[in-house]
């Protein structure tokens, strides 16, 4: 696809552009990776590869999603927490 067809159906925003662009080499600026190891049981395995099948990722995709999910869920509570005892 051309950037300008690109451009042209962002700007039009009556399409999803998502299935247009990939993924899998994003890459969050200034922010370093660092490799981790992490046995997991085979069943959970099995199970992390059945879920990112099912959704259209790799089993590394589905790891990183789910731990950002949850990494930012105790953010939230986190402050919420502070916030409520700051209240009182």
């Amino acid at each position: 696809m051309k950037a300008s067809d690109f451009d042209k159906k962002f700007d039009d925003n009556k399409e999803d552009i998502i299935d247009d662009l990939d993924l899998s080499t994003l890459r969050r600026p200034n922010q370093p990776l660092k490799r981790v190891n992490v046995d997991f049981p085979s069943w959970m395995v099995k199970s992390l590869d059945r879920e990112a099948s099912r959704v259209g990722v790799t089993r590394q995709s589905i790891i990183k999603v789910w731990l950002a999910e949850r990494l930012a869920a105790g953010e939230t509570n986190k402050n919420m927490n502070t916030d409520n005892s700051q209240e009182r």
